[in-house]
């Protein structure tokens, strides 16, 4: 007599997670010029994604959308599965999504830790009344608000700054200094617009460790970027845009090997090569 070892019932599968923010065939028009196009794509909670092209092939256009800056034209932009479309920007940086901005925004004559206090007033209670007259509930808060603003300027390197004017401050050091502020109102999704823009080398490698750095903690970081060295060497995934077209999105080194991406910044001639492979000659 055979004996049939039972089977064990299959275990199911664990379901992925749904992304944190997704962009549904989105598009945004500008009168006659379509600046966006139909782009779809996903960015997936921990991860770092970096969004890539040449200048004008809406990226910022892209960014300014998520964050409701533009109303989409067309499609669907979710964050954490709630349409965020037409939302005003202070509603959604209350839901989670921050961003730094491609020519530092800053308030010049304001001091570094009241640049961060400003980050967080969407999260503050007090009202108009307790603001005025400056009630012990105001007092409080205010005080709260300002011991964690100078713990992120210290984790930042910048407490030594606090007092200084924005202005004032070392152009690497107001890049970092803005980052702080996006943080202060404890996003889940920051988005950085050419955050290495105008560094030096230095500059970049402390970029790209403070970026790791928060990821670390749990923060998922969407950015655009035009150094390759920093896309490269930071990104889960890449997503490329180029006249308002997603061409690509993958992996660091399938994006690199592209041929629609090389064309977009080299030509077609280095596309060509490119699929060639190495030539040699006798």
């Amino acid at each position: 007599m055979t004996v049939t070892a039972p089977v064990s019932p299959a275990e199911p599968l664990e379901a992925a997670p749904p992304p944190i923010l997704q962009l549904d065939r989105v598009s945004k028009r500008f009168g006659g010029l379509l600046a966006v196009n139909a782009v779809s794509f996903t960015v997936a909670t921990g991860e770092i994604v970096s969004m890539i092209g040449p200048n004008g092939a809406g990226k910022t256009t892209a960014f300014n959308m998520v964050t409701g800056l533009y109303p989409a034209t067309a499609g669907r932009i979710l964050f954490n599965g709630q349409s965020v479309v037409g939302m005003p920007p202070h509603r959604i940086a209350k839901l989670g999504i921050t961003r730094t901005f491609q020519n530092i925004r800053l308030f010049s004559f304001v001091t570094a830790v009241d640049n961060v206090m400003v980050g967080e007033h969407c999260k503050m209670h007090e009202n108009i009344f307790q603001s005025m007259f400056k009630t012990p509930h105001a007092r409080r808060e205010e005080r709260d608000v300002e011991l964690r603003a100078l713990a992120s300027l210290r984790e930042f390197g910048l407490e030594r700054y606090a007092d200084s004017y924005a202005r004032n401050l070392p152009y690497g050091l107001q890049r970092r200094l803005e980052i702080a502020r996006a943080l202060a109102s404890g996003p889940t999704l920051l988005l950085l617009d050419e955050p290495a823009a105008g560094l030096n080398s230095q500059e970049k490698v402390e970029l790209m460790q403070i970026i790791s750095d928060l990821r670390a903690k749990g923060l998922t970081i969407f950015l655009i970027e035009h150094d390759m060295r920093v896309v490269m060497e930071i990104s889960d995934r890449i997503v490329v845009l180029d006249h308002g077209e997603l061409i690509a999105q993958g992996l660091p080194v399938e994006v690199r090997n592209n041929p629609r991406v090389i064309e977009a910044y080299l030509g077609s001639g280095a596309a060509a090569q490119s699929e060639r492979g190495p030539q040699t000659t006798a």
